[in-house]
């Protein structure tokens, strides 16, 4: 499927066995290039960076990798030194393509390199994580933490191609897998009612890797996140809807400082936001408590008793969607639709904050 934007047009490719065909792909997209990069985690690195080396080397390519450290903590400039070393020393000019092999904070740093690289290098993504396909991978958003929040330094980069093959899934963790299924809940609360009561009757099947239902899963909400991705590409307005769960869920990381995987943190925001959208009569309980029990379905969290309710609250203040010193909450206003509010009692916020907690 395609990405339409107003200075530029990319692909997702979604299917099973894309991943021996990573270097003609990538010829594709950078024809005339003779090095290319590969950026990815020494978790990924030990399952897939040999394969996806021999593939861009036959292919034609010469091949330089940097693994760094794997989780949020390393998500900062200093984490991306190693990369930046190693790239730069490697003869690399504009024409060099990076690849972005791993999960959405591989995704998110190496968009990242690739975007102050040389000033701008080409971009593949090549997503290994549910939540990297469905979501971090489209739509440009790229970055790295400081110690005040999460990704507050960054840019708007948007790859060449996408390449998303769902065999990779295997080789995750089962709680990565399930961690995928908080932007697959998000985007089904925000934009497709009936996706959301077709992802309550098959959760059980993607938890258990059925491939075919995998493939129709990344491709349904890659479509939903491309749609408003492509109506409002800087985050101007609907896009924000794509935040819902995040203004609580980044502040729950930064504050447990990436104690839980982002897409945890995620599900504990969705259940938030629900709280405080019934809270502020936007949905009723019936609808509320079925966003808490599909997140309860797919294995996420939806209460934890170790969050400290003042320092998330606190932790908000810094959020990017501040505006004039107004914090923005995306809140659903019924299954499949959205709204921001910036006109949230604080004391509603601390409320649903507090029912976490259990």
């Amino acid at each position: 499927m395609a990405v339409n934007l107003p200075d530029q047009a990319y692909e997702v490719r979604v299917a099973r066995g894309l991943l021996p065909s990573i270097g003609r792909i990538v010829r594709e997209f950078s024809p005339t290039a003779k090095k290319a990069l590969v950026l990815t985690d020494a978790n990924v690195a030990g399952v897939l960076l040999e394969p996806v080396t021999a593939t861009l080397e036959a292919a034609g390519y010469q091949v330089t990798s940097c693994a760094i450290a794997g989780g949020e903590t390393s998500k900062s400039l200093e984490g991306l030194a190693p990369a930046y070393d190693a790239f730069l020393s490697a003869g690399i000019d504009r024409r060099t393509p990076l690849i972005a092999l791993g999960g959405g904070i591989i995704g998110d740093m190496g968009g990242f390199v690739a975007a102050t690289l040389l000033r701008g290098v080409p971009l593949i993504q090549v997503p290994t994580t549910l939540l990297a396909m469905v979501d971090s991978s489209v739509g440009g958003k790229t970055g790295v933490n400081h110690r005040v929040g999460k990704n507050l330094v960054g840019a708007f980069y948007h790859p060449s191609v996408v390449v998303a093959d769902v065999e990779t899934l295997r080789t995750l963790p089962q709680r990565e897998l399930r961690a995928g299924l908080a932007e697959c809940i998000k985007h089904d609360i925000i934009r497709d009612a009936d996706g959301f009561a077709s992802l309550e009757e098959s959760v059980a099947d993607v938890l258990q890797l059925y491939l075919d239902r995998l493939v129709d899963l990344v491709a349904h909400n890659v479509a939903i996140k491309a749609k408003v991705v492509m109506a409002d590409p800087f985050e101007h307005g609907e896009r924000a809807h794509l935040n819902l769960g995040h203004t609580f869920g980044h502040a729950i990381e930064t504050t447990t400082n990436y104690k839980y995987l982002h897409g945890e943190a995620v599900a504990l925001g969705l259940v938030a936001a629900a709280r405080l959208a019934q809270s502020l009569a936007l949905i009723d309980a019936p609808t509320a408590g079925r966003i808490v029990r599909l997140v309860a379905a797919a294995g996420l969290p939806t209460h934890a008793s170790d969050l400290d309710t003042d320092r998330i609250v606190a932790s908000m203040a810094h959020d990017k969607k501040v505006r004039d010193g107004r914090l923005r909450f995306v809140l659903p206003n019924g299954l499949g639709s959205a709204v921001v509010r910036d006109d949230v009692p604080v004391e509603l916020v601390r409320q649903a904050v507090q029912s976490l907690r259990g």
